[in-house]
C-alpha cells in the first residue's frame, strides 16, 4: 500500500494482492516506525456508506470504502474511486483510492504485484 499526502488530499495505491485482500478480508493496515512512535494507515471495506471517507485518530489515518465499490474490483477494469469530504465549512479533503500500475519507465522498485499499465504498448 502506498500513501501520498499533499495538503488536503490523500491518495492510496493498492497492488493486486492488496485489492484482492480488501475485497475478501475487508481490511489493510500498515505503519511507519519513528523509533518511539509510529504513523499508521488503513483501508477498510465498510457497509452502509455511499462514498469514500477518512478519519484520523491516535496517529492513524483510516480510509473507509463503500462495500459496494469493492465488490468485484479485483476483476473489473475500474481504476479507482474518489470523493471530496467536508472537514469544515470552508475546507474539503480529497480522497483517492486506486489500483497501482506498473511504471512505463525504468524503475528499481519491485512491481511484480502491480496491475498491468493500460497505456502499455504491445
Amino acid at each position: 500500500m502506498k500513501i501520498r499526502i499533499s495538503a488536503n488530499s490523500i491518495r492510496v495505491r493498492l497492488s493486486k494482492s492488496e485489492v484482492e485482500k480488501l475485497s475478501t478480508k475487508g481490511l489493510l493496515e500498515d505503519k511507519t516506525s519513528f523509533g518511539t512512535t509510529y504513523f499508521s494507515y488503513a483501508v477498510e471495506r465498510k457497509a452502509g456508506i455511499k462514498a469514500l471517507s477518512a478519519n484520523y485518530r491516535e496517529n492513524k489515518i483510516t480510509l473507509s470504502v463503500p462495500e459496494t465499490l469493492v465488490t468485484g474490483w479485483p476483476e473489473n477494469t475500474v481504476v479507482g474511486f474518489d470523493a471530496h469530504q467536508a472537514v469544515s465549512e470552508t475546507e474539503t479533503l480529497y480522497l483517492l483510492l486506486e489500483k497501482d500500475f506498473k511504471c512505463l519507465d525504468n524503475t528499481l522498485e519491485d512491481q511484480s504485484d502491480n496491475f498491468e499499465n493500460p497505456k502499455k504498448v504491445c
